[in-house]
């Protein structure tokens, strides 16, 4: 599973490396359900939320106008990722990567360092 090659979109309070990687197949993933959605050109937005069987749940989503003031931006090929600031804590050294084995959870895997404790299924975990 490698990295996508990343260029970084820096504000002056964000960090040069980005807090996420994606993997070309999840990034590929990407792109088809933007397409699919009428959503060609949107950020991706991940983040994290209270909830689920672990504490906290992964939150994927499409993003028409991320808030600079936020979110730290990232450019993944052709592919801008939005992340929330309080999120960022949650994800950092995170790899998403897509995986068909994985269809139940939408075929997303989440990598996270941060996690210490993972529920069955991979859509929420527990945090360091």
């Amino acid at each position: 599973m490698s990295a996508a090659t990343i260029d970084t979109t820096e504000t002056d309070a964000q960090a040069a490396e980005p807090v996420v990687t994606l993997t070309p197949t999840a990034i590929k993933q990407i792109k088809r359900q933007q397409e699919k959605q009428g959503k060609q050109g949107w950020a991706l937005r991940l983040g994290v939320r209270g909830g689920g069987c672990s504490g906290l749940s992964y939150v994927i989503d499409h993003e028409n106008e991320p808030d600079p003031e936020f979110d730290l931006v990232y450019q993944f090929e052709d592919l801008t990722v939005v992340v929330d600031r309080k999120s960022a804590l949650y994800l950092k050294g995170t790899t998403l990567d897509y995986n068909v084995k994985n269809l139940m959870e939408g075929g997303f895997i989440f990598d996270n360092p941060q996690a210490v404790r993972s529920c069955g299924c991979g859509t929420s975990f527990t945090a360091k």
